[in-house]
């Protein structure tokens, strides 16, 4: 959804536009509270990634014209290497195409403010959100392009809302994790407060998050980039709280002792139960064996603390790409084993000189 507003002499008057105009899901209710402030509002359907849609709608709003807000969005959550051409336009075109038209057609307006709702998934949050991020951060550029072009523009690229609404109706494992790394979800009343003040910054591009810096400095890992100047240098560095007491080849002879299934189970819950931690969980139990790393929360921060983790307590080289390349907890952990015992090696018949062999790679190589 997003709106163009114009004033009148004595009323203000709010078009509010989206694909299923008047029969968005909460429509009735904002209209309500609108009208309850004063403003007189009209509710129409439009395509925001249809040029002509939209070139009708600005006419029909009329030379008093005074501001937009585009907040159109979609969501096709996917890695590069998945997209499509119809992956990219059903994305791209509601936000990216969406507020290039909207540049285009009000140029030539003498607007007070032109607000994009961007997001912090093009520079912090985003894993697998190829196409979402790179609409995102178009809107970014195209705020800065305005201003050097001498036009209002302000691109707020909100965190997380604690709502659930359109895009963010099952946001609730994003918002529980999101807490646990350090970046809580934003109450609404807080975020609207910063939707003031981006406008009052003069500034082009913004990144309104809620920041918790206690738990940017006890989380475990390396900081994102962005985050890193949010805790005090007074404090110390940020120690990566991973713990070195399994010695890889404690681990591989303990393995190496197995039977066939034990050893499977074994490396299962190794997997599980550090995928579990990094996504801030209790037990190994909230990690299922067979669904995808990504829909259970991780992104790219999470996925390479992972793979560190692995790295240091199995004593293996693990490529950065290792969740990606096996999604899931039980196909990680078939590589794993592969990885320690060979492909074809009987999992349940190792001699001790096997093990012996397997601790000077482990001591010499890795």
């Amino acid at each position: 959804m997003w709106c163009l507003v114009r004033v009148s002499r004595r009323w203000r008057c709010v078009v509010l536009a989206g694909r299923r105009g008047p029969e968005a899901p909460g429509v009735g209710e904002l209209c309500g509270v609108l009208r309850g402030l004063g403003a007189e509002v009209s509710v129409v359907a439009c395509d925001m990634s249809d040029r002509s849609a939209v070139a009708d709608l600005v006419g029909g709003v009329g030379a008093g014209l005074v501001g937009v807000v585009h907040a159109a969005g979609a969501g096709d959550n996917g890695l590069v290497g998945s997209m499509d051409v119809a992956r990219l336009d059903r994305v791209l075109g509601a936000k990216a195409d969406g507020a290039w038209y909207l540049h285009e057609l009000t140029r030539e307006r003498d607007l007070a403010f032109f607000v994009m709702f961007s997001s912090a998934g093009g520079s912090v949050l985003a894993a697998g959100q190829a196409n979402y991020a790179a609409a995102n951060v178009f809107l970014d550029g195209l705020a800065v392009h305005r201003r050097a072009e001498g036009l209002p523009a302000t691109s707020l690229a909100y965190g997380l809302w604690d709502v659930a609404t359109g895009l963010t109706e099952t946001i609730d494992d994003d918002v529980r994790l999101m807490a646990a790394r350090g970046l809580p979800a934003l109450a609404p009343a807080d975020a609207l407060r910063l939707f003031d003040a981006g406008l009052r910054s003069k500034l082009p591009a913004l990144v309104p998050i809620a920041v918790d810096v206690p738990t940017l400095k006890a989380k475990p890992g390396a900081l994102h980039p962005l985050l890193r100047d949010m805790v005090p240098t007074g404090a110390g560095p940020v120690v990566r709280n991973r713990t070195r007491s399994a010695d890889p080849a404690a681990l591989v002879a303990r393995l190496a002792g197995l039977g066939a299934e034990d050893r499977e189970r074994a490396l299962l819950d190794l997997v599980r139960g550090h995928a579990a931690a990094v996504l801030g969980h209790s037990g190994a139990e909230a990690v299922p064996a067979e669904r995808g790393f990504l829909d259970i929360g991780f992104d790219s921060l999470t996925a390479l603390e992972l793979r560190n983790r692995l790295g240091e307590v199995t004593g293996c080289r693990l490529a950065p790409t290792l969740i990606f390349d096996y999604p899931s907890a039980a196909e990680l952990a078939a590589h794993l084993r592969r990885t320690l015992f060979g492909e074809d090696a009987p999992a349940d018949d190792l001699s001790a000189a096997t093990a012996d062999e397997l601790f000077d790679i482990l001591d010499g190589e890795v």
